[in-house]
């Protein structure tokens, strides 16, 4: 029996998933026919692709070596759909984009929906999670990230720079003494992440400041944020975020102002598709025009 390229997705969608399960809800099957697809696909081989454990199926030494080909394979077929719908002013089909919840939060929803209003066959989803994305599971088509990621085969593009500030809402600057020196924030809550859920040094931001404990924690900038309004401590906050949040005010902003940067990464194989190519730049574009316009306002 001859290889099948419907086997290879399965094979695909096994390896990044790590489960029959998880590749079933991907490609819409119920367990047991993928599992049967996986032993059929393995039998055209003659080659044992994954090893079942209590956590899963890993891929075997066999299915490690097939993995880069079956994604060639998937690139290609994506590119050759491509050609022969020929070039088009508009794109269509889905896109899913991985970001870290403060870019999904405050940027993501303008530059997306105003993507979408010159493409409207095209679906675009955000998948905000406070994590790096794998792009080797297909978590998402290309992510935004604040470090560039130095492994993998991966396109990496700076998109811009942002700031970040102490901020603190006006209800409690008004209760208490005046905050004019970085000392005097010994004498107040702070807010920030979760230590040990700081899933990248760049958002370590309390570090800078020397700050050894975080009254108030959360890995989400979306909470965060909406405990800093409640008026209950004082927090380092995105520049692009307080126009959301008026009750917010920047403090000392001549001694604490952090810069960081927005990355896009996206698979290397994927520059080979015009389609993926023209929303990158759209949504790089998008991205630094509404931090500058965000920025521009506080």
């Amino acid at each position: 029996m001859e290889p099948q390229w419907d086997d290879m997705k399965v094979f695909l969608a096994v390896a990044r998933e790590s489960s029959l399960s998880g590749a079933g809800r991907v490609l819409k099957m119920d367990p047991a026919t993928v599992g049967r697809r996986v032993a059929r696909f393995e039998g055209a081989l003659k080659a044992s692709l994954f090893v079942k454990s209590p956590q899963g199926y890993a891929l075997s030494a066999a299915g490690d070596r097939l993995l880069a080909h079956a994604e060639a394979a998937e690139l290609a077929m994506r590119a050759g759909e491509e050609a022969l719908t020929g070039p088009s002013d508009t794109l269509s089909g889905q896109i899913r984009i991985g970001a870290p919840d403060g870019c999904a939060n405050y940027i993501l929803p303008q530059v997306c929906a105003e993507i979408s209003k010159d493409n409207p066959d095209l679906d675009i989803q955000i998948v905000a999670l406070p994590r790096v994305i794998n792009l080797s599971r297909r978590e998402a088509d290309m992510a935004i990230t604040v470090s560039a990621p130095t492994a993998g085969k991966l396109l990496v593009q700076k998109i811009t720079d942002y700031h970040l500030h102490l901020a603190a809402s006006r209800l409690y600057l008004r209760d208490v003494h005046p905050i004019e020196k970085l000392e005097h924030l010994r004498d107040h809550k702070m807010i920030g992440y979760i230590a040990d859920m700081i899933f990248d040094q760049e958002l370590d931001y309390l570090n800078d400041l020397g700050v050894e404990r975080v009254q108030l924690a959360s890995n989400s900038v979306s909470v965060q944020i909406k405990m800093l309004a409640e008026g209950g401590a004082i927090g380092v906050v995105h520049d692009f975020a307080l126009p959301s949040h008026r009750p917010l005010r920047k403090i000392l902003q001549d001694d604490f102002s952090l810069t960081r940067s927005f990355y896009l990464v996206r698979h290397q194989g994927d520059q080979r598709s015009e389609r993926l190519n023209r929303f990158a730049e759209a949504l790089s574009k998008g991205i630094r025009l509404e931090v500058e316009r965000l920025e521009g306002l506080t």
